[in-house]
C-alpha cells in the first residue's frame, strides 16, 4: 500500500481521499502537538498501518459521522502529516491573501 499525505487529503494507492488537518487543541502535554485528520465525505478510509480511524456512526439512530484520525508525535507518520498540515496552512494563507486583494474591505492580508 502506497500512502502519501497531501495538503488536501490522503492519497492511497493513487486514489485521493479528501481531508483537512487540524493542529493541537488538546489539554494533555503529550497531545498538544497532535494533528487530527478530518475526512470529507462518508466513504470509509482504507486501513493504514499505524493509524486508527475513528468513526462513531450509528445507523439505527440516523447519526452519521465522517472519519477522523488523530496522529500523535510518536506516530511513524507524524512528520509526513505535519508537512501536509503546513502545506495546507500555506495554501489557506495564500488563498486568503488573494481574497484580501480582491475584496480589501472584507479580508485582511495575513503574513505567514
Amino acid at each position: 500500500m502506497k500512502i502519501k499525505f497531501m495538503y488536501n487529503g490522503i492519497k492511497i494507492d493513487g486514489k485521493l481521499y479528501k481531508a483537512f488537518y487540524s493542529f493541537g487543541g488538546f489539554n494533555t502535554p503529550e497531545d498538544k502537538e497532535t494533528i487530527t485528520i478530518y475526512r470529507k465525505g462518508y466513504d470509509r478510509t482504507p486501513a493504514i498501518e499505524g493509524l486508527f480511524c475513528e468513526n462513531k456512526t450509528d445507523i439505527q439512530t440516523d447519526y452519521i459521522e465522517e472519519d477522523l484520525i488523530r496522529v500523535r508525535t510518536s506516530n511513524k507518520h507524524y512528520q509526513d502529516v505535519l508537512a501536509a498540515f503546513k502545506k495546507q496552512d500555506a495554501k489557506r494563507i495564500e488563498r486568503g491573501n488573494k481574497l484580501a486583494l480582491k475584496y480589501p474591505g472584507l479580508y485582511k492580508k495575513v503574513e505567514a
